[in-house]
């Protein structure tokens, strides 16, 4: 397999991940909006773009933070070299460049994927409109992610995809975390505040994890819970241990289809087993921002790593 192609097809799953994660951040900002006065909304679309690590070009171009700007910013702004629009469409790219080494059925989703979040993009979204907006994003990458797992070999191509979108969904979880925990509350009196509440039940809405949280947990909004149920619970697919369980399994697959272990498979090593030893107390008693941190740069490194070790041509 050419590292061109093992290239387009990480990121193209890489793309799509990012996406589909980027419209379920902006939905939970929106729900907190509308229950929040003008001034606390504004601070919530400031939050989306910090968590998203686009501040600094937002600013360049607004100096407030209101629904519709933002919104259109991260979904369509062509100065944003982060929109969804752009992301939908580099992955299309990357689609048809390996397009002799996915099936049909996954061109075909990716492919109308394109042409539908083309068109709902093609102009600026309005309020009104943005919850059906944000539910086609979602929908479309679902409807690729099971058009690779109902027709794809299990080879090399689906292992380099699976890893893609695993290192991408590790990296919003970690990022999400983050934010809410270091940036969001405007102090430490505000803990254990309604606003406290209202942040993390945020955070769960903006992985899908509302849902399965509260089930678990009988409702109970606990943020020492929360943070451990989305860093450390194996059973929930957005959490850092599923994403690195799965990650584990597709690198160690690639490893034995190639007759060959990179740094890649080190740095995944040593990674994992960091994560496997770390208990919420020791979490929080290290920092979880610092450990947060720590994660995203281990992430990424993994990533880079994959690229050098299977020779990927950008």
């Amino acid at each position: 397999m050419l590292g061109r192609t093992a290239n387009s097809i990480f990121w193209m799953f890489r793309y799509l991940e990012r996406a589909e994660n980027t419209a379920r951040l902006l939905e939970a900002g929106f729900r907190m909006a509308l229950t929040r006065g003008a001034d606390a909304a504004n601070e919530e679309w400031r939050s989306v773009i910090v968590t998203l690590g686009e501040q600094t070009a937002y600013q360049e171009l607004h100096s407030e933070y209101s629904g519709a700007q933002v919104c259109n910013f991260v979904l369509r702004d062509r100065e944003n070299p982060q929109n969804v629009l752009g992301m939908i469409e580099a992955a299309r790219a990357n689609a048809r460049s390996a397009r002799t080494s996915i099936t049909a059925e996954v061109w075909e989703a990716v492919n109308e994927a394109w042409m539908v979040l083309g068109d709902l993009l093609d102009r600026p979204v309005r309020e009104a409109s943005l919850g059906s907006v944000l539910a086609s994003i979602r929908r479309e990458a679902t409807l690729v992610r099971g058009a690779t797992y109902g027709s794809m070999l299990r080879n090399e191509i689906y292992h380099f995809a699976r890893a893609g979108t695993f290192l991408e969904r590790a990296d919003n979880t970690a990022r999400i975390l983050d934010v809410k925990y270091y940036l969001l509350l405007p102090s430490l009196a505000y803990v254990g505040s309604s606003l406290d509440t209202g942040q993390w039940d945020t955070v769960l809405r903006s992985l899908s994890a509302e849902r399965a949280y509260r089930w678990l947990n009988a409702g109970r909004m606990d943020p020492r819970g929360i943070a451990e149920f989305l860093i450390l619970d194996r059973r929930f697919p957005r959490s850092l241990a599923f994403c690195y369980d799965a990650l584990r399994e597709n690198l160690k697959a690639l490893a034995e289809l190639h007759h060959n272990r990179g740094e890649c498979h080190t740095l995944m090593r040593e990674a994992d087993r960091r994560l496997c030893e770390a208990t919420i107390d020791s979490i929080f008693d290290k920092g979880l921002h610092e450990f947060l941190t720590a994660f995203i740069s281990e992430n990424e490194a993994i990533a880079t790593s994959i690229a050098t070790d299977y020779r990927f041509i950008a």
